[in-house]
């Protein structure tokens, strides 16, 4: 059913330095227009030169939290993958930074869904819709209480539930 995805025939910049996670996305994302990165300069040029609907960054080894800045600034819709940098404080540097998801890689097959929640909501319903559907791998990697030990995590997850729309 990908050919019926809300991402087809998107613009869609992906960048992460280990080639095979660049060829498994190219493979998730087939129905899209893809530009892949495989360092910080060659992403920041596509960053400059193109208009992206979505942009999908490693954190270690592309710099990608200067990516971040840089797509967030020129409005791109900007999900974080990640293996190394599986961290909470991470998560909370990108959410800070105006990332609009953040996946680990060992999740990558999930990786259509959440850009799919990506591009359909706005950034706070994308974040709700992650903390649903990721909270227990979350748990299990951080710690069942990795949210109640961080004022920010338990200041933003307050704001989501304010701002989610009653059933």
């Amino acid at each position: 059913m990908k050919g019926d995805s809300p991402l087809k025939g998107k613009m869609v910049l992906v960048v992460d330095d280990e080639p095979d996670i660049l060829d498994s996305v190219e493979e998730e994302l087939e129905m899209c227009i893809l530009h892949k990165a495989g360092d910080y300069d060659t992403a920041l040029q596509y960053l400059l030169s193109y208009t992206y609907d979505i942009v999908i960054l490693d954190i270690m080894g592309v710099n990608g939290f200067e990516l971040l800045k840089e797509s967030v600034s020129r409005g791109f819709p900007t999900v974080m993958l990640t293996a190394h940098a599986l961290t909470p404080e991470a998560l909370k540097k990108s959410i800070k930074l105006g990332a609009v998801s953040f996946l680990p890689k060992d999740q990558l097959g999930k990786l259509l869904s959440h850009l799919e929640d990506a591009l359909m909501g706005n950034k706070k319903q994308t974040w709700q819709k992650l903390f649903e559907k990721m909270g227990g791998y979350f748990n299990k990697r951080f710690g069942p209480d990795w949210k109640k030990r961080d004022q920010f995590f338990k200041e933003f997850e307050e704001e989501l539930k304010r701002e989610a729309p009653s059933s």
